[in-house]
């Protein structure tokens, strides 16, 4: 380090100036957050510009990532101004109808597969309120003989995901369709996925302003207490489960207890709980009562 300021233009220069005005409007990040913005501008996706600080900016990649820096100091999260996200092994596009797929969401993932360690298995696939396609897209990226179905309400949500699919190379695998949980599900499947929007409707606009400005509500909004979307979920679950099935439903950190009752009463059994790498409890695993006892589902964290 030899201690002098970078030259006025530089990306060391751009990089200081736009880390102090994210810091300024309470962006924790802000470096790391400036530099994925100003490569983004450099048009050099994926990379962050480390080492490169004497390196030249143009004007017009200057100007780009002035407007991106502004966005980001309104809290608009990076992911949306990039329009990507990495989720496990994926690089998926976001677009604004679909939820922004986060890092406790791959809880769900880490249970499936400790649950089914046969990764040759030929297993049957379903995410429930699909979005980006994130949870069905990592599930036939780690067994790579599953076949899936996404369902979403959503239209625009659906041409993304099997956008996401494709770029993948799994669209071969992945099917998707416009639908409201199991209600027309005809399929029988092996795994079970859901992340359904469990955020009281009181609390969304008291979230970092991240989630609560920028995240589409209807992929938040659980109703009053949080849980209006499992009791319109969990009675149609063990009609759309093969034998010996698994459900791996995401939940609130505080809505275990209340969750399960309401599975208990749709005819489902709990067999576990996942944490998420903060500790809190994440995701909710389920069996259909009639096949619980056909082998347990992997190693369940208390």
């Amino acid at each position: 380090m030899t201690g002098r300021a970078p030259a006025p233009g530089s990306v060391g220069a751009l990089l200081d100036d736009a880390t102090r005005r994210l810091a300024a409007d309470g962006v924790e990040e802000a470096r790391a957050d400036a530099r994925i913005l100003l490569a983004h501008a450099m048009g050099r996706t994926g990379g962050r510009l480390y080492g490169e600080e004497d390196g030249a900016v143009t004007d017009i990649e200057a100007a780009r990532f002035d407007r991106l820096v502004a966005r980001r100091q309104l809290r608009e999260p990076v992911s949306r101004i990039i329009g990507r996200r990495g989720f496990r092994d994926l690089d998926l596009e976001i677009g604004p109808a679909t939820l922004d797929p986060r890092p406790d969401t791959e809880t769900l993932v880490r249970a499936a597969a400790a649950a089914y360690p046969d990764r040759d298995r030929r297993l049957r696939v379903l995410d429930l309120g699909t979005g980006s396609g994130a949870l069905l897209l990592a599930l036939l990226q780690l067994y790579p003989r599953a076949v899936g179905t996404g369902v979403d309400l959503c239209g625009d949500c659906l041409v993304l995901a099997a956008r996401n699919a494709e770029r993948h190379g799994l669209a071969h695998r992945a099917a998707f369709r416009e639908g409201s949980w199991c209600r027309g599900v005809s399929t029988r499947f092996d795994i079970i996925l859901c992340n359904p929007p469990y955020v009281p409707s009181g609390t969304i606009d008291t979230l970092e302003p991240e989630v609560a400005r920028f995240e589409p509500r209807r992929a938040l909004d659980g109703g009053d207490d949080g849980l209006e979307c499992y009791r319109e979920l969990l009675p149609g679950l063990a009609g759309s489960m093969a034998p010996g099935a698994t459900v791996f439903l995401e939940i609130g950190h505080d809505q275990r207890d209340r969750v399960q009752a309401l599975a208990v009463a749709a005819g489902l059994a709990p067999v576990g709980v996942w944490r998420d790498l903060a500790g809190r409890e994440r995701c909710l695993v389920l069996r259909s009562v009639l096949t619980r006892t056909a082998g347990p589902p992997g190693e369940l964290k208390p």
